[in-house]
């Protein structure tokens, strides 16, 4: 049996060097290794690899697994050190070494402006920085925003600037369980930003692109232009954009919403379902001509290169370019071999992709792409075999349902842990919208190829804005309709893997039979059921207040056991976008529902007192009232721009530390601190510090 499983794993290579890369790429972020010690142990391992080669045969063959074990700890010292070599802090040129407060720098815009609500932003790389009156070449990117003034509108990708305004590092919001922006960024060597008026750069003449990037960005605009001019309605153009090249600035933001809780959000976040249509299509066409010999090496060319037309036309981002990768592995694998190992294929690509930039690994895109093939590959033939249909249009349907369920195995636990959510109805959704905008994704394509007819140009896109529109009313549907979303589901690492593991042990009971594999699943069950209902216990008994920093509003909550209550601005209970992103990680994270109006925790003083602390809200309406003693309080919280003197508060007042919310100017925070730090007292600034979080 061991011999058997032994020999089992010799056939996916990859998949051991692939584990190996993996777990040097996590232990080196998490530890952050000296590369001094990279390189003793990657000697080390070397040297003990080279030995093995002088071993008596005898003892080659007894200590054989020894090899085995050195090999992968040599690709995960190879996975440490792609890490400290991609961290852009380990650049010894990194503009982080050299920048201080208002230097002057140079930058060259990496991308067009996109145009936001207030502003357009764009992503530049820092080519120098301003020293003593001497040019220094430096590495890192900036986010750039500029005011919506006519001097911006002449900006492009390649312009180069001068500016001349203090930039800041990108940091978190530090809300409970907020996305890690800052760590999001510096994955793409981003760590500073910059607010720019008009008079605060120069435009230097000349510009500094890149052939193909230019090209590439050419491309999306001339598409995104057909597309708006072909297809009537915004809305219905915003999915058209999205669906065939990821191009999301012009989607709606409730029908993202709308996508994501129905289980459909891949349909809009261009993936390796788009080229695995394309894929599927041709290989359907070429299937007629399989007869002809010289088909074999044509069909892979030809292929290839219709993929990787498409991947440029949607300009070659990210996720389509990781597609990319995998289907020409897929390919090239089925030229090599006739019929290719996929496991094998799909660990080589994502080999591939790590090496050239391990970071991917924190892709939530990367981890469902591959979960999702893994699972489909693995599940679909038994998932398809529990129902027999002689019927071909059943049988078709039915076999586009094994797709859809096989699919939710291995990604089921990524989207909890990501997205906190499960779409009840997600098999009827992907049911008729995988299909139909398959065929829209078709139709865009022969839009573009026909663009130039006017007339039929015309007709074919109107024949796609009437497509769009019914997916799009079918989706919105779908999201109204009662129970389409299992909500503020929570689960930590642990919690994630243990679900993965009763996962792939009850599929290897079910496939094998093995009784061994239904009590380890059970194991993992119970320990899962364990862990959720410990944190749930712990949760019902928490008391805590939670500060929010949300720019330029007031928000907090009081969570008491499951029950939170909001008190803050009324425009975060009417904007959904604004509160999902600030406020509901927190209520996720700590299991919480919506209580009681917050109102009730203010007496017209607005001191309240719960459990065994004492509150004072203080806002713009707040007037101070002198007073013969000092009133004791715990917390003072102060909002609003409140015309408040520390000085006569602490006379007025006695308390433990003082919380500046966001709705406070910075200007007038910075006075307030200096007077705290005059008169030796706690302070926590919420737009610098991140939320406060305090038990109750």
């Amino acid at each position: 049996m061991t011999f058997a499983a032994s020999y089992t794993f010799k056939k996916y290579p990859f998949v051991r060097l692939l584990l190996g890369l993996i777990g040097g790429i996590i232990l080196q972020w998490y530890l952050r290794l000296s590369i001094q010690f990279i390189f003793f142990v990657s000697i080390i391992i070397s040297v003990s690899l080279i030995a093995f080669i002088f071993f008596p045969l005898q003892n080659k063959f007894s200590f054989r697994w020894l090899q085995g074990v050195l090999i992968v700890l040599l690709f995960a010292m190879m996975g440490t050190a792609l890490v400290y070599i991609k961290d852009i802090r380990n650049q010894p040129d990194w503009i982080g070494n050299y920048y201080k407060t208002a230097a002057p720098l140079i930058i060259t815009l990496e991308e067009p402006l996109v145009e936001k609500n207030n502003s357009y932003k764009a992503i530049a790389s820092i080519i120098a920085v301003e020293q003593n009156n001497k040019s220094k070449n430096t590495k890192g990117k900036i986010l750039v925003y500029f005011t919506k003034d006519s001097s911006a509108f002449d900006l492009n990708y390649g312009s180069q600037l001068m500016i001349n305004a203090p930039v800041q590092t990108i940091t978190n919001s530090g809300n409970p369980g907020a996305f890690d922006y800052t760590r999001y960024c510096l994955f793409q060597d981003i760590t500073y930003q910059v607010f720019l008026k008009k008079d605060q750069y120069v435009v230097l003449p000349g510009k500094y692109t890149n052939w193909l990037q230019q090209r590439l960005f050419e491309i999306r605009r001339a598409t995104i232009r057909t597309l708006q001019h072909y297809i009537p309605d915004e809305k219905e153009q915003g999915v058209a954009e999205a669906l065939l090249i990821g191009y999301r600035n012009d989607l709606d933001k409730d029908l993202v919403q709308a996508y994501s809780n129905t289980g459909v959000v891949h349909i809009i976040a261009i993936s390796g379902l788009h080229l695995g249509m394309i894929y599927g299509l041709l290989f359907y066409i070429f299937s007629f001509f399989k007869k002809y010999k010289w088909i074999h090496w044509l069909r892979p060319f030809i292929i290839l290169c219709v993929l990787w037309l498409f991947t440029l036309i949607a300009g070659a981002v990210p996720s389509i370019l990781r597609s990319a990768v995998m289907f020409t592995f897929i390919v090239i694998g089925e030229i090599i071999n006739g019929k290719t190992n996929m496991y094998n294929t799909l660990a080589a690509s994502a080999f591939c992709m790590l090496v050239y930039n391990p970071f991917v690994l924190w892709d939530v895109g990367f981890l469902l792409s591959y979960a999702a093939v893994i699972s489909i590959v693995t599940f679909m033939q038994p998932v398809y075999r529990w129902l027999y249909f002689q019927n071909k249009i059943l049988d078709k349907i039915w076999k586009l349902s094994s797709v859809t369920i096989s699919a939710q195995a291995l990604t089921l636990p990524i989207v909890i842990f990501y997205f906190h959510q499960f779409p009840n109805y997600f098999l009827i959704t992907n049911l008729l919208v995988v299909p139909l905008s398959g065929l829209i994704l078709y139709g865009e394509i022969l839009l573009l190829l026909v663009s130039f007819t006017g007339a039929f140009a015309t007709v074919t896109g109107n024949i796609l804005y009437w497509f769009i529109l019914f997916m799009n009313s079918f989706i919105e549907h779908i999201n109204n309709m009662p129970f389409s979303g299992w909500n503020n589901l929570q689960v930590n690492v642990l919690q994630t893997w243990l679900l993965y593991g009763f996962i792939i042990a009850a599929c290897i009971w079910l496939s094998l039979r093995a009784s061994k594999a239904l009590i380890v699943s059970l194991a993992f069950l119970a320990g899962f059921v364990v862990l959720v209902s410990i944190d749930i216990v712990q949760r019902n008994q928490q008391q805590k207040l939670i500060v929010y920093n949300v720019p330029k509003l007031s928000a907090l909550d009081i969570m008491q056991g499951n029950k939170y209550n909001f008190i803050g601005d009324s425009l975060l209970l009417k904007n959904a976008l604004l509160s999902n992103f600030h406020l509901k990680p927190a209520r996720i994270l700590y299991r919480t529902y919506p209580g009681a109006t917050g109102d009730r925790f203010l007496t017209h003083d607005k001191i309240t007192k719960i459990n065994n602390t004492t509150i004072l809200f203080i806002d713009s309406f707040f007037h101070s009232q002198p007073a013969q003693n000092k009133i004791a309080v715990d917390v003072i919280i102060i909002s609003k721009n409140a015309k408040v003197n520390i000085n006569q508060l602490q006379s007025t007042f006695s308390f433990l530390e003082l919380v500046f919310d966001s709705s406070n100017p910075s200007w007038k925070i910075g006075r307030w601190k200096k007077d705290c730090d005059s008169l030796h007292l706690r302070f926590h600034s919420v737009p610098e510090q991140g939320a406060f979080v305090m038990d109750l």
